[in-house]
């Protein structure tokens, strides 16, 4: 089974499948490999992607969120008494934060420029604005938008979170623990895989654990220098065929 992460691993800068890696992953599957997704975006953020490459498998929420063959198999929303203490504190501070579920999302306030510049690099629009919007549903991951220097109060403050940067004005708060190697991990337990048959590409700061996880890991070559550092092969940049490069490097493709 081969996890793909999504942005800058799956899609290119501009958020763009590229024909390689398309055609890359129908030779694996007509292979007989499985492909899955291992990504921090919330399931409905990815659902035309996952129907282009035919792919029912994913960790979303970076491990909050794991659906095998079309079956939820794992859940771990964030504890919600907590989230209303964070809510109170970044409100003190005049952070905003945006709450998912494996549906939708909803913004604390109606208009942040944070909110627009951070989620508009994923081509998606400010979110709707409803505070109580967790209060009848499982949230899975919230967004802190806040620049780095503020981050350390929160980190201080709720160890039942851990805080994930992924934009200079935006990090995500996800359970204490939770990671996308949590979640590859409840896949393998479910198909009954080896280590040396699980496989796995990403990028970003949260590619770590998944990368440092899985027994063959490949880092993008546009990855961050610390994901090149704990992945055991590292391809070409995802602008120049680097998922086909990488899926030949580790002997998937010929």
């Amino acid at each position: 089974m081969i996890f793909f992460d999504i942005d800058g691993t799956l899609l290119n800068e501009e958020k763009e499948l590229p024909n390689s890696t398309k055609e890359a992953i129908a030779k694996l599957k007509k292979a007989g490999h499985q492909v899955a997704i291992a990504t921090g975006r919330a399931p409905f953020m990815f659902k035309e992607l996952r129907e282009e490459l035919e792919i029912d498998t994913y960790i979303s929420f970076n491990g909050q969120y794991v659906v095998a063959d079309g079956e939820v198999i794992y859940k771990n929303p964030l504890h919600k008494e907590t989230l209303k203490s964070l809510i109170d504190f970044a409100g003190t501070n005049e952070h905003s934060l945006v709450f998912m579920d494996h549906e939708d999302m909803r913004a604390s306030k109606e208009y942040d420029a944070y909110i627009e510049e951070s989620i508009g690099t994923l081509k998606i629009s400010h979110p709707m604005h409803d505070v109580t919007y967790m209060d009848e549903r499982e949230i899975y991951q919230t967004l802190l938008f806040c620049k780095v220097e503020a981050e350390q109060a929160y980190i201080d403050t709720f160890n039942q979170f851990q805080f994930v940067r992924w934009h200079p004005v935006s990090t995500d708060i996800l359970p204490a623990g939770g990671s996308k190697a949590k979640g590859i991990n409840e896949v393998i337990k479910h198909f009954g895989l080896a280590n040396d048959q699980v496989y796995a590409f990403g990028d970003g700061l949260n590619d770590i654990e998944m990368l440092s996880f899985v027994k063959n890991s490949v880092a993008m070559g546009n990855a961050h220098d610390e994901v090149k550092k704990v992945a055991k092969h590292v391809t070409k940049h995802v602008n120049e065929d680097g998922i086909l490069h990488g899926l030949r490097l580790v002997g998937l493709l010929k």
